[in-house]
């Protein structure tokens, strides 16, 4: 099973729309779909509500912490397919700082718990 990698397709990245200007969400979208996905599921989403922390993608799977992360640019594309793979090799999915590629020092805007099988909700 793969983790699922959420990317905000909607992102402006704080900045206004323009005319011809691409969005930036969908640029960063558009370039990890280019490139080998052996570690991640991709899916688009539309808005996950950080608009003023760069662009934005989420990362869960089953039984592990979930990851809210910001602060993403297209350029960091390869970075975040590192983090990705070192996020589906955790157990817990915890990838401590030391860990992640230095360029996503400051990617990690919230963790979410895993809903475990029977827990009361």
């Amino acid at each position: 099973m793969l983790p699922v990698l959420h990317v905000c397709t909607t992102c402006r990245a704080g900045t206004q729309p323009q005319d011809g200007v691409p969005v930036p969400g969908r640029v960063l979208y558009d370039r990890l779909a280019a490139l080998p996905l052996d570690a991640v599921r991709l899916a688009g989403v539309e808005c996950l509500s950080v608009c003023n922390a760069g662009c934005a993608a989420a990362i869960s799977m089953p039984g592990k912490w979930s990851y809210l992360l910001g602060r993403l640019t297209p350029e960091k594309a390869e970075d975040i397919l590192s983090f990705a793979a070192a996020y589906r090799t955790s157990k817990t999915g915890t990838v401590m700082p030391s860990k992640r590629p230095a360029s996503l020092a400051d990617m990690v805007l919230g963790r979410i718990p895993s809903a475990l099988p029977g827990e009361a909700a």
